[in-house]
């Protein structure tokens, strides 16, 4: 059994094959959506984050997921009322941050990544329109706090902490598995936040109080350190990782530019040569700026500057491919105004000097 040192004297956190669990010497309170003894505030000694076991498959896993929980903490020997959590995500790929600032700490701990290293694989952007009813990729946190929060502000560490977990899929720019929308969370996402209790009574935990910035420090980088262990959430991944997570794959996008006639090439020819060029800097360049600026548009954010996006569009991809393209021809790839100028424009210098 693996342990490591958190914020607050008393606990520590251990790490026994499928269990990762928070353990203290002294009664936590806490408030959490975990799974086995969630909801409302609770009392506990242990807080635990359970791996699927490899022997449990789905079907059984959601017939009696609490069987899983309790059956796991008997591996670290735990007795009486514990606060459970479980997920598909790998608890070896656990990711730790803690920070003190006088007499208060908080240690925050994530999971997010499978032994794969597949992560965030059922990504989504709260309220979109999700139809799947399968799990896996959960982001699970726990925040413990070594102070006294009242219980409101134990709630409101809550909802800061979930805004420091979206900010860290915004800054690796993580997507919508559903939309290709920038995602805000998972749709199997937990979080347990408990409190030693020491101290003064703490009122406040929103983002400029200092219990919110310890509380937001660490989710956010626990998180993204979490989600990093993901093979294929780099924050340096390759364009095309960044295309296809917008639902806008190569094969995607040649099958579009094969409706232009002007480009008078087939799917495959056009997903060879494209994936070529993308590999080059200034057209990958033009190509993640012109998806950016697509986005923009779509909602609501383009500068008055730009005028019309259709027009924004064929202006840019005029600018970048130094000739016009007719936009009639143009209007047969459904591809959004920036990206389909830009592409149609690119290709067809691109084809012209193969």
């Amino acid at each position: 059994m693996k342990e490591y040192s958190l914020a607050a004297e008393g606990t520590k956190l251990v790490l026994h094959e499928n269990v990762l669990a928070v353990l203290s010497d002294s009664e936590l309170v806490t408030i959490s959506s975990a799974f086995h003894n969630g909801g409302g505030i609770k009392k506990t000694r242990a807080i635990m984050n359970v791996e699927q076991p490899k022997d449990v498959n789905d079907i059984n896993l959601h017939a009696d997921p609490d069987a899983v929980i309790v059956n796991s903490s008997k591996k670290i020997g735990l007795k009486g009322d514990f606060v459970g959590m479980i997920t598909a995500a790998c608890v070896n790929n656990f990711a730790l941050a803690s920070k003190r600032i006088g007499n208060l700490g908080v240690s925050v701990v994530a999971t997010a990544a499978d032994d794969e290293g597949n992560t965030c694989n059922y990504a989504e952007s709260a309220g979109e329109d999700i139809t799947t009813k399968a799990v896996g990729g959960t982001i699970n946190i726990i925040v413990l706090v070594d102070g006294n929060p009242v219980d409101s502000c134990l709630v409101s560490s809550v909802i800061t902490a979930t805004e420091a977990k979206t900010a860290a899929m915004l800054e690796l720019d993580i997507r919508s598995r559903y939309s290709g929308q920038v995602a805000t969370g998972t749709i199997t996402d937990a979080i347990v936040v408990a409190k030693t209790g020491r101290g003064e009574p703490i009122v406040y935990a929103g983002p400029a109080s200092e219990l919110g910035q310890l509380v937001g420090y660490c989710t956010r980088k626990a998180v993204k350190e979490a989600i990093m262990k993901g093979l294929e959430c780099s924050p340096c991944r390759s364009l095309l990782s960044r295309l296809e997570a917008r639902h806008l794959s190569v094969e995607k996008l040649a099958a579009e530019l094969s409706h232009v006639e002007a480009l008078g090439a087939d799917e495959k020819t056009l997903a060879a040569v494209l994936k070529k060029k993308l590999g080059e800097p200034a057209f990958a360049a033009a190509v993640l700026a012109s998806v950016k600026l697509d986005e923009d548009f779509q909602l609501g954010l383009a500068p008055p500057e730009l005028g019309p996006a259709t027009a924004a569009g064929i202006g840019f991809g005029e600018l970048l491919s130094g000739q016009p393209v007719a936009d009639a021809d143009v209007r047969a790839c459904s591809l959004p105004s920036f990206l389909r100028q830009v592409l149609v424009a690119l290709m067809q210098k691109a084809l012209s000097e193969a």
